[in-house]
């Protein structure tokens, strides 16, 4: 079994805490400022969500940002989607990001304290959704690139929200506000900045009072659909993403 302290550092992208009840606060970050997420991150996060689902003592998972963005932020650097080598990289660990979060088998809470302009399936793939008034969500990385947005966005956003939305989310880039997330069953609750990492240990208290196996097998039996969308659905999506690239690349 993978102990806290075997990983507590490992992570330069991620400030991990945990509570003596087990909950574990994960705060992503770079420079303990706002997440600049690039191919860097991309790799460190797949053994990050790895250790956190390996580790048995873990009771729930509070997942958050720092500064004034959740992941709004992106840098080409680390990346390479413009090879078969590098890009069978990105497919693997796209793939695994998605499992690996499934695989934590603890209840996980997401605190948005800010925009969401990436990689906002992380925060779909968890169980409760709190945010603050300033949080808007948009998938906004993929068409600047011109890359088509097949990483887990498109499964997940259309399970969401609806189909029609979902695509109509994606294909124009729509920039949805916490209110409306809430209305349409993205967020749970809206909460000032100051109370909101406070309302997460509030909720998070509570499950971890839960039996241990009653709260494990309760994420497990409610992200069972998850699962079976993204095994389905992941390496196709991402597959075509990187044909979209390779495209790019050939017109540039």
């Amino acid at each position: 079994m993978t102990t806290f302290d075997a990983y507590r550092d490992a992570f330069p992208n991620a400030a991990l805490a945990r509570q003596p009840n087990g909950v574990l606060e994960v705060r992503l970050h770079t420079g303990g400022g706002k997440l600049l997420f690039d191919g860097h991150t991309h790799s460190q996060f797949v053994e990050l969500f790895h250790a956190i689902g390996e580790d048995r003592d873990n009771r729930v998972v509070i997942l958050t940002g720092s500064g004034e963005a959740f992941m709004d932020t992106i840098s080409p650097d680390g990346f390479d989607f413009f090879t078969p080598q590098g890009f069978d990289r990105l497919l693997r660990e796209g793939r695994k990001v998605l499992m690996n979060i499934l695989d934590i088998e603890v209840p996980m809470i997401t605190a948005l304290n800010g925009p969401v302009l990436l990689h906002s399936e992380y925060a779909l793939l968890t169980d409760i959704v709190l945010a603050t008034p300033q949080t808007v969500f948009q998938d906004k990385p993929h068409f600047d690139f011109g890359i088509t947005p097949g990483d887990g966005v498109n499964l997940l956003w259309p399970e969401v929200i609806g189909s029609i939305r979902g695509r109509y989310f994606i294909l124009t880039r729509q920039v949805l506000d916490a209110e409306t997330a809430k209305d349409w069953g993205v967020v749970n609750e809206i909460v000032p900045p100051d109370r909101l990492l406070a309302r997460a240990h509030e909720i998070a208290d509570g499950i971890a009072a839960l039996p241990p196996l009653t709260s494990r097998y309760t994420r497990m039996v409610l992200t069972q659909r998850l699962r079976r969308i993204v095994e389905d659905g992941a390496t196709l999506g991402l597959a075509l993403e990187g044909i979209s690239a390779a495209d790019v690349a050939r017109r540039s």
